[in-house]
């Protein structure tokens, strides 16, 4: 028995002469976080649009719950939800009045024990009965997260669930993914925030310019980025060309003043560098120790970086400090 939840094809679609997919393949697993990488007009969400049947593709088979996206298109909506980038509600409602119009429309049982349960689970209570448009923007998301799941959905795609969201509400709805995972739901993500999809996702595919340039786990991604380094920066061109001289291996930044020497990522490999650097009698500024991330997978493989990481994994130290 096939356990995917989604599986996808020889997908292809254009617009006029633009090719916006050109023909990817995927499989998500069922109860897993499958995520779609890509910047802005990579192809994302036409994906989804793809995918939850609102589109229909050039080329190519999708089948989504066992379901043809194009043959079978009402039990493919049966089986999904859908959020897309921006909050789909209804402001001049409150928060349950919108939640009792999608048990409505989609004749759920036990209507309004269904919506309080719904409320609850995300923490609207106190809000409730307050109209939409006094509601934050972490809670827009959550309402329409929650309007998402009534029916229980077997699959729900999220795009870009988070955009424009401050960190304290984004780190909110990726608690209330992993719940959703955790109950056996199959979740379909795309983001452009790469920490995102670290923390959540399963597996990762990073779509560029209409093509999958990569697939895997997180931790497979970032074996095919270029390997850990410390980053030491002087404050002199003197000192940076001795360095430069008895570090093998580094490569120099002469305008920032910088080199950058191979390493694993670990402290004994950083006291090795920093004990030559005393034994030579050379001090450096200030050093880093990197060690690879999405972003830096995201670089190798379209030569571009993400703008919508949102923390580092650099961690910066004083020279001083070390002198513990």
């Amino acid at each position: 028995m096939n356990s995917a939840a989604i599986a996808v094809s020889g997908l292809r679609k254009a617009y006029g002469d633009k090719v916006v997919l050109d023909g990817i393949d995927f499989e998500v697993a069922a109860g897993s976080v499958f995520s779609l990488l890509g910047p802005n007009g990579a192809g994302k969400t036409t994906t989804v649009n793809v995918l939850t049947t609102l589109m229909r593709a050039d080329e190519g088979t999708v089948r989504v719950a066992g379901h043809d996206v194009v043959t079978a298109s009402k039990q493919v909506r049966a089986a999904i939800g859908v959020t897309g980038q921006f909050a789909a509600v209804d402001e001049l409602l409150s928060g349950r009045e919108n939640l009792q119009m999608m048990a409505d429309l989609k004749r759920v049982r036990s209507g309004g024990r269904v919506v309080a349960g719904l409320l609850e689970r995300f923490d609207l209570g106190e809000s409730a009965d307050k109209p939409a448009s006094a509601y934050s923007g972490g809670m827009r998301r959550k309402l329409d997260l929650a309007m998402t799941l009534v029916g229980n959905p077997r699959i729900i795609f999220l795009d870009e669930p988070t955009t424009g969201l401050d960190p304290r509400s984004r780190r909110t709805m990726w608690g209330i993914v992993r719940e959703l995972v955790a109950d056996g739901t199959t979740i379909f993500l795309t983001t452009q925030y790469l920490e995102e999809a670290d923390q959540l996702a399963d597996r990762i595919a990073v779509l560029d310019q209409g093509r999958l340039v990569a697939q895997g786990t997180p931790e497979e991604l970032k074996r095919q980025a270029p390997g850990s380094h410390v980053r030491l920066r002087f404050t002199g061109l003197h000192e940076l060309d001795a360095a430069a001289r008895i570090l093998a291996g580094s490569t120099r930044g002469d305008q920032e003043l910088t080199l950058r020497v191979p390493s694993d990522g670990g402290s004994k490999s950083l006291r090795a560098v920093l004990d030559t650097l005393d034994e030579h009698t050379i001090n450096a500024a200030e050093f880093s120790v990197h060690t690879p991330d999405l972003d830096d997978v995201f670089l190798a493989l379209t030569g571009r970086t993400s703008t919508s990481t949102d923390t580092s994994t650099h961690t910066s130290t004083s020279a001083e400090a070390i002198a513990k």
